[in-house]
């Protein structure tokens, strides 16, 4: 979120591996933020994406990042597309996931439509209660329709 918006840091990183990889039960990093305070970003080694909402080509669709220091043919650090970085939030829906996706409408980087067809197409392979993740749709469609009309 934070490098589509720079809104809202996280405290952690949700990611996935292509290939078995052996990473340090610690990986963190501490740094300051821009008013000096402490904060620390950790690993979530905890994270999996095969129970979330997700459509099957958001890896495919996703977006290589080129990170000084790494080497993108050793590691390939790529991050979702807002549209589905939009889906994974609507099959959680706390509120922070609202207010994530209101700041991705406010930036016209999603928009109701196609939010709507990537997240009902990713409901084909959900596993989970479908008509509370089709209510969270609606909603989430209709926030970003609000956004949509509101910048008009």
């Amino acid at each position: 979120m934070h490098l589509y918006t720079g809104e809202r840091v996280s405290k952690d990183i949700d990611a996935v591996c292509s290939h078995r990889i052996a990473l340090p039960e610690d990986l963190e990093i501490s740094y300051r933020d821009a008013d000096g305070a402490g904060r620390l970003l950790y690993f979530d080694h905890q994270y999996n994406d095969t129970l979330s909402l997700m459509h099957e080509d958001a890896q495919d669709d996703s977006i290589a990042l080129s990170l000084e220091g790494i080497d993108a043919k050793v590691l390939d650090v790529r991050l979702l597309s807002p549209v589905d970085l939009a889906v994974t939030k609507i099959g959680r829906f706390a509120e922070h996931d609202r207010q994530d996706i209101i700041a991705l409408a406010r930036r016209d980087l999603i928009r109701s439509k196609p939010l709507r067809q990537r997240a009902e197409f990713a409901l084909v392979a959900y596993v989970g209660n479908t008509a509370w993740v089709r209510n969270s749709i609606d909603i989430a469609c209709r926030i970003v329709a609000d956004v949509e009309k509101r910048a008009r």
